[in-house]
């Protein structure tokens, strides 16, 4: 039986850190062998691993990647809130480590990614793109890292700017909605996250996956193996 990848979860306590966790323990493809959260130091973390698994905070992203890099290990980075420069910085960084960095890591949203690309190439310029998301009240980042990836994408296709309208209220996991208004007609794409596990579950199956993997910038699409 071949065995588990060892893998560093940074953020540990965080809600989302503490979901890894109860997975991991009834995954046997993983082993969550160390565990570090905000004000610890990571490199005691990335010496035993094979993958180091991020759900802290955009802040810690350089010292994460400073570490990754330092001891060759493999990188799942699920924070989100990024500036251009720590974007620009995990880009550099996977020139010597494979890394999945992803806005989203259901497998559902990547779904949803790969149908508003393809809803973009059949519409064309007659329709106009616009994203709504909503998220628990706590959320710090808006719009959300899935609303931005939406957002380029339907860019990228329509060519066009894209309206985002973030909602924050109450208890909700997740919710995205992606509309094509044209003449006559609507087309609506929503996903709704009813738990936080399907996050989870899919960093769980990206930090499996990434292993052994070249050096390079994966998606989650990568993962999945429907990135264009």
């Amino acid at each position: 039986m071949k065995k588990p990848v060892r893998a560093a979860l940074i953020g540990a306590k965080g809600r989302m850190g503490q979901t890894i966790l109860d997975l991991a323990n009834d995954d046997p493809k993983i082993d969550i062998v160390s565990q570090c959260d905000l004000g610890d130091s990571i490199d005691p973390a990335m010496k035993g691993c094979d993958v180091a698994i991020d759900f802290s905070n955009a802040s810690a992203i350089d010292e994460i990647c400073r570490a990754a890099s330092q001891h060759g290990r493999a990188l799942v980075i699920g924070t989100t809130g990024h500036s251009s420069e720590q974007r620009q910085l995990i880009e550099r960084s996977s020139k010597s480590v494979a890394i999945v960095f992803a806005s989203n890591f259901s497998v559902g949203v990547n779904a949803l990614f790969a149908l508003t690309r393809c809803a973009g190439e059949i519409l064309g310029s007659e329709f106009t793109p616009e994203i709504v998301e909503t998220h628990h009240k706590t959320k710090k980042d808006a719009p959300s890292g899935t609303a931005k990836t939406l957002g380029e994408i339907s860019k990228r296709e329509l060519k066009t700017e894209v309206r985002i309208k973030s909602i924050r209220k109450g208890n909700v996991v997740g919710e995205h909605t992606v509309s094509f208004v044209g003449p006559s007609e609507r087309l609506e794409l929503t996903h709704h996250a009813g738990s936080r596990e399907i996050f989870a579950r899919g960093a769980l199956r990206a930090a499996e996956w990434v292993v052994g993997k070249p050096s390079g910038l994966y998606s989650m699409q990568d993962v999945l193996g429907i990135s264009k």
